[in-house]
């Protein structure tokens, strides 16, 4: 069996790589990217003579499927919309079957600031959505979408919660990397970046879909803020968050629930400078005058902050889950919650970020090789891990020493 990992050279896919060389009976990795030494690097870092490097350019349709048919599973972990739907569409018409990080649930595209996606011309945005799905099908390809951190772990036990209760009334999922409680104190935002940080500012942004009251509809990203104290794990921490696009394919896979969000974790503070930001319009992209220029505000910001952001020295991150599933069993009220706080292990160059983005994508491209998800077009992360195979893949986490609690207890 051999996985094909676009996105090689970055942060997410080298750990995938990492991780996917362990398993005895996957017998080649591929990393794709245009920059042989970046590439060259990731390979000799992870010392495997299963890797195998490939310079290619994605606009290159024919060879991006000539490559595709020598593997059996892509798992991509590409930074934008653009690039992810481009190799996407391509593997699907390549019969390749594929896992991909991406928030969005592909049948449904996001059409807030969708990053450079390529629509073709005869269809529109949704239709576009509705054919990958589609065509995906008619071609056998399982395409399992948003299987990472947030979305992937946290639709994983929600989405097992739901199984377990009678009727699910209210499900939200609270997940975010930060840095160290003692590295935020060195950065703007409280914030360290640890994830394509560019993308996270779009996330603060748009406008996206919750359900309220049952019914499905639009609020502004980065409001409705939440303090929570987190006392797990051997932890006591006061965390704040706020709604951001994260688990989309929930309000068409579980549209049976009446209260649904998903919220990004920070440290205190963070969200009242962000949306100081948003009121001085310094997240905009429609560009502005100065001095006889245009500029894009928030790239302007991004040029002069993230140099700020980027970790030191000996700093590491944190990755935080704390979900909440509430709904009825046996006749009874009852609460399902879910808990993770991940730190760097050894190797130190894999960050928490890395580790529970990029190992989840990981056994789910070893599980679609081995041939335990069968499904076939878009399946969404809560479809496609459950039963025996959720018990499994959690096991598969444990093993990689990232440990979710479950909590399950009658409130009324």
């Amino acid at each position: 069996m051999k996985i094909l990992v676009f996105g090689g050279s970055g942060k997410i896919g080298s750990a995938v790589a990492w991780d996917l060389v362990k398993d005895k009976e996957i017998t080649g990795v591929g990393l794709v990217g245009r920059n042989k030494g970046t590439l060259e690097k990731v390979k000799n870092w992870i010392g495997s003579d299963k890797v195998h490097v490939h310079i290619l350019d994605i606009n290159d349709k024919q060879a991006t499927m000539d490559l595709m048919r020598e593997y059996d599973v892509g798992a991509l972990a590409l930074p934008n919309r653009k690039t992810s739907y481009k190799v996407v569409h391509t593997a699907i018409e390549a019969g390749l079957h594929i896992v991909d990080t991406i928030e969005e649930f592909h049948r449904t595209p996001d059409a807030y600031e969708i990053e450079g996606l390529e629509i073709p011309k005869e269809m529109s945005l949704e239709e576009y959505g509705e054919w990958l799905h589609s065509r995906a099908v008619e071609n056998n390809v399982t395409f399992v979408d948003g299987m990472g951190f947030a979305p992937g772990l946290s639709n994983v036990t929600l989405g097992e919660g739901i199984r377990k209760i009678d009727e699910a009334e209210k499900a939200v999922a609270r997940v975010g990397g930060i840095p160290s409680k003692e590295a935020a104190q060195r950065h703007p935002l409280r914030y360290m970046i640890t994830w394509a940080f560019e993308h996270v500012l779009r996330e603060y942004m748009i406008k996206l879909k919750v359900i309220k009251g049952g019914k499905i509809v639009d609020v502004d990203a980065a409001t409705e803020l939440e303090p929570f104290r987190f006392d797990k794990f051997g932890k006591d921490e006061e965390l704040v968050c706020a709604i951001t696009p994260g688990m989309p394919s929930f309000l068409f896979t579980r549209s049976q629930l009446k209260e649904f969000a998903e919220k990004t974790v920070r440290w205190p503070g963070h969200w009242q400078g962000v949306h100081t930001l948003k009121e001085c319009g310094m997240l905009d992209i429609e560009p502005v005058d100065f001095k006889g220029s245009k500029i894009v505000p928030r790239e302007f910001l991004l040029s002069i902050i993230t140099p700020r952001l980027v970790p030191g020295k000996g700093e590491t991150d944190v990755c935080v889950m704390y979900n909440t599933l509430i709904g009825k069993k046996d006749g009874k009220k009852v609460k399902i919650e879910y808990y993770m706080w991940d730190e760097p292990r050894e190797p130190k160059e894999i960050s928490a970020m890395m580790r529970v983005t990029g190992f989840p994508l990981a056994i789910t491209a070893a599980m679609i090789a081995k041939g335990k998800i069968t499904e076939k077009g878009i399946v969404a992360p809560e479809d496609a891990i459950k039963g025996d195979l959720y018990t499994e893949f959690m096991d598969e986490l444990k093993r990689r020493q990232i440990d979710i609690l479950e909590v399950f207890e009658t409130i009324e």
